[in-house]
């Protein structure tokens, strides 16, 4: 048998309104007399303001605004808006008791009597920090995304302008140094080739931070002592910084071993000593430290900045001018400079970004305009028992007689250059413009002793073409030629000697020796 519910004893309406708003949590709903003094409290505001009844009734209600806000007059604001229009409705930074902070959202209604007399205000509060925070975070999330999604078109296109940049320059520096092979003893003729040569040789620095940006520059990682690397390039940093920079170089520290390619972190170590130089025009102080540190998995993270593990963070902090914010935020954005024109390509932070993000690691800036900047390059630890003794200078003897090559490159220029480079060093060349050509050629001419092909080409490969050509050559030796890693590091499908574009007779020529070994180690 159902009872009916007991119905409420009676109340009056004033009893039934705060029954009805002590009942709420999730508010904080108040009245103001019309001087703005609190002269009712509920539990809700008492719950996320952190006041009991008896501490705040007859206060101020400007006691839960941040100081900004009331040195601004934003309360006094708020009762004319309300007293004026009878509503004001906002958001902003209110403050608990404990002088923490709370995103709330505000609505203050004016009260008044049936004559129209202000008799005060109702003010109702909600906190919406989580709220807000949680928009913040997916706005961030979208601007990372689009941001790298800028990014990654960027440098898809900046790879393939660098590719098609780098058989340029291939076709430059052939035809010059063949040139001057034949100028003979015409001094004016030597140093004008010498000039564009050296014009080349700058194009190609530039798609190597091209490359480094769109993270396809060709490496040769190798296991290294970053300290000791560092240590070494104390001199070359001493004279690039100048008298007025003083350098500050770690001393007395166990080897700490990354797997890097040597030269492109050498070239990025001594571009951001540059960048601290510029920073300080009237001199100042660059310390650069070579530190351990362990990376712990966040607990309950989707993701982090760097995967769990060791690494070596190589820090260099000046003491320059610093950037501000919007700056810093572009710093790191491709041909984005605050250098004068000429001075600057913009790419000096991408590279730097590139090689660590290909290294398997994270490039870190931190600024602040008036007192420096701080840059970090994190780089994964590596083992070391992993690294192998430095040995000398490798003896490369030219082979002495002229092969039969096969030259594959889908790039007329370029292909017509290499064979040309080839007949100048006494050598046989055929010439192929793509991968089907060049298997036909080789089953049609049983003479060749050495492929030479780019990577780089449609629909077949380089790599693809010289796994197809040794199922039927087992002992063909091969040199893959690449303007960027196209290949994973480390992950190539065949062995092969690697050949970067853009390259000359002599690099050629060693090439060359080097594959034709008795037993050749790519």
């Amino acid at each position: 048998m159902d009872h009916p519910a007991s119905p409420l004893p009676a109340m009056s309406v004033e009893q039934r309104y705060r029954l009805l708003v002590e009942a709420v949590t999730d508010y904080a709903i108040y009245l103001l007399d019309a001087t703005g003094h609190v002269s009712s409290w509920n539990a809700g505001a008492q719950r996320f303001k952190g006041y009991a009844e008896g501490e705040i009734l007859g206060s101020h209600f400007s006691r839960f605004y941040v100081d900004e806000d009331r040195q601004n007059g934003l309360p006094a604001r708020t009762l004319d808006t309300a007293a004026r229009e009878g509503r004001f409705e906002g958001e902003g930074w209110r403050q608990r008791k404990d002088g923490t902070r709370f995103w709330a959202h505000v609505v203050v209604d004016s009260i008044r009597d049936a004559q129209g007399q202000l008799l005060g205000f109702a003010k109702v509060t909600r906190d919406l920090t989580e709220r807000r925070e949680t928009q913040q975070a997916l706005e961030r999330a979208r601007e990372s995304l689009l941001q790298a999604q800028k990014v990654e078109a960027i440098g898809q296109l900046t790879g393939g302008v660098a590719h098609d940049f780098n058989n340029l320059l291939m076709v430059i520096v052939s035809s010059m140094e063949l040139i001057r092979r034949r100028t003979g003893d015409d001094a004016r003729l030597q140093s004008l080739v010498s000039t564009a040569l050296s014009a080349a040789r700058r194009g190609a620095s530039l798609t190597q931070r091209m490359l480094a940006f769109a993270r396809r520059q060709e490496l040769n990682p190798v296991t290294v002592d970053a300290l000791a690397l560092v240590l070494g390039m104390r001199e070359l940093l001493r004279q690039s910084l100048g008298p007025s920079v003083r350098l500050q170089l770690p001393t007395g520290q166990a080897p700490l071993h990354v797997q890097v390619d040597e030269s492109q972190l050498e070239l990025a170590l001594l571009n951001l000593a540059v960048n601290a130089r510029d920073a300080m025009p009237d001199g100042g102080s660059l310390t650069i430290s070579v530190q351990p540190s362990v990376i712990k998995p966040l607990p309950g993270a989707a993701s982090q900045p760097l995967p769990a593990g060791a690494y070596v963070c190589i820090s260099l902090r000046d003491t320059g001018q610093g950037m501000d914010e919007a700056t810093l935020a572009r710093a790191t954005e491709p041909f984005f400079t605050t250098k004068g024109p000429g001075k600057g390509t913009g790419l000096g932070l991408s590279m730097i970004e590139g090689l660590a993000l290909q290294l398997g690691g994270r490039f870190v800036l931190r600024s602040q305009p008036g007192v420096g900047t701080t840059a970090e390059l994190w780089l994964p630890a590596a083992s070391a028992a992993s690294a192998l003794p430095k040995a000398g200078a490798e003896q490369v003897t030219p082979t002495g007689q002229g092969l039969q090559i096969l030259v594959v490159d889908d790039d007329e220029l370029v292909l017509s250059s290499a064979l040309a480079m080839l007949e100048e060093l006494g050598h046989r060349a055929l010439g192929a413009a793509s991968a089907s050509e060049a298997l036909q050629l080789l089953r049609s001419e049983p003479g060749v002793q050495l492929l030479l092909t780019d990577h780089a080409m449609p629909q077949v490969t380089g790599a693809e073409l010289i796994a197809i050509a040794r199922r039927e050559f087992p002992a063909l030796p091969a040199i893959l030629a690449s303007g960027f890693a196209e290949l994973a590091i480390g992950q190539s499908p065949v062995t092969a000697h690697r050949l970067v574009k853009p390259f000359g007779l002599e690099t050629l020529e060693t090439a060359i020796a080097r594959a034709m070994m008795p037993n050749p180690h790519p």
